[in-house]
């Protein structure tokens, strides 16, 4: 199943000195039994190339893909053209390191204040983030914000850049039903063909999990589903309980797929559905 766990899930255990990034990597794939990691810059000590090459050795030692690298403090829009010249030196540095690890989706943050973007800050964030595009299609993943915070919080926004970036590496993080204004689903729905990764919360896995990955699903959403805890407590039980819901709905959907697939080849048929055709001649 495409399930990963988001770096920021251990964020309370990183606090406490109790894990690092090795750590999280064997607790993908040998407590949590997945084949992908879903690294948050948080989890590196340094960008040094000799570390990242440790880490590289431990995804694939552990034969884990990064299905995506999510990077904070270098986020596109700041008011101070200095500062946006400082983030974006950042960014690429992340991007070398997206690169270096294999990561298969970058996301960077907008920045920004929660309100509808101007003119120029269209032109600036969509700018950079298409420069950002052609460095990842270059190296085989695709780069874009996540719905988080500032800017990306208004669904008009998030739609605006898609549509002016108009790349083919371009893509978002979908943080499921992390809209500000408006109907959350309406906003997911909106961006749904612009997502190459997510991340379910608890607070969704809670309360519209089913419905929420149900819609994604119906909208074409092939890639992972990043599980992600926030609450910095009791961080591995709670991963593990939104991990069996979201396994429990992809099963569901796998399970009514085989179910529907079997029942129209009965119907045509127009036999017993549990039979299958050389049974049903033999019957």
């Amino acid at each position: 199943m495409k399930i990963s766990i988001a770096g920021y899930s251990v964020h309370g255990l990183l606090s406490e000195g109790t894990i690092d990034i090795f750590g999280y990597l064997e607790s993908c794939r040998y407590r949590f039994g997945l084949d992908a990691a879903d690294i948050w810059n948080g989890l590196l000590p340094t960008l040094e190339n000799g570390f990242i090459r440790k880490v590289r050795h431990g995804l694939e030692e552990r034969e884990l893909t990064l299905v995506n690298y999510h990077a904070d403090g270098c986020h596109v829009w700041e008011d101070d053209a200095a500062a946006r010249a400082k983030n974006r030196a950042l960014a690429f540095e992340h991007l070398q390191v997206a690169a270096a690890l294999g990561a298969k989706t970058v996301r960077i943050d907008t920045g920004g204040k929660l309100e509808k973007m101007s003119a120029e800050q269209l032109e600036i964030v969509s700018d950079q983030f298409r420069e950002y595009c052609v460095f990842g299609q270059e190296h085989g993943f695709a780069v874009g914000p996540e719905t988080h915070w500032g800017i990306s919080l208004l669904a008009d926004n998030m739609e605006e850049i898609a549509k002016t970036v108009a790349h083919p590496a371009y893509g978002i993080l979908l943080h499921i039903g992390h809209w500000e204004q408006g109907d959350p689903d309406e906003g997911d729905r909106r961006l749904a063909p612009y997502a190459v990764h997510t991340h379910v919360d608890a607070k969704i896995t809670r309360t519209c999990l089913f419905e929420k990955m149900l819609l994604l699903l119906d909208a074409g959403y092939t890639g992972y589903w990043g599980v992600e805890h926030h609450s910095k407590q009791n961080e591995y039980a709670e991963i593990a309980v939104q991990l069996a819901m979201v396994r429990k709905v992809l099963s569901q959907r796998l399970w009514e797929r085989q179910r529907g697939e079997n029942l129209d080849a009965a119907s045509v048929r127009g036999g017993n559905p549990l039979l299958t055709a050389e049974q049903e001649g033999r019957a």
